[in-house]
């Protein structure tokens, strides 16, 4: 295969791959029309499409068990950020107090 004829592999950003999909669902245009205007292959342009309707109940709800992961790591960051404090106030009274018996 010639150089001419092989195309670098491009990555799509989200936004773009959206708008794309967004257009196909419309159907103001052929899969043929879209994949010349923004030069992608029409068999991508199905893929996003397909995989954009997939997930579009996750725009208005996400994943209940997402959700609630997320609220147990957000509590778990609280302990934790609690804990920190006070093993921070501990070293800095075991510092105190050590330079007061000049060991430290």
């Amino acid at each position: 295969m010639s150089n001419k004829t092989r195309r670098e592999r491009r990555n799509h950003d989200d936004a773009f791959k959206a708008k794309v999909a967004i257009e196909a669902i419309k159907e103001a245009s052929t899969l043929s029309e879209l994949a010349t205007k923004y030069e992608v292959h029409p068999n991508q342009i199905r893929q996003w499409k397909a995989h954009f309707l997939e997930n579009a109940a996750s725009v208005f709800g996400g994943n209940k068990d997402d959700q609630q992961e997320l609220q147990k790591l957000k509590q778990e960051r609280e302990i934790l950020h609690q804990q920190i404090g006070l093993q921070t106030m501990d070293i800095a009274f075991l510092k105190k107090n050590l330079k007061k018996l000049n060991l430290l």
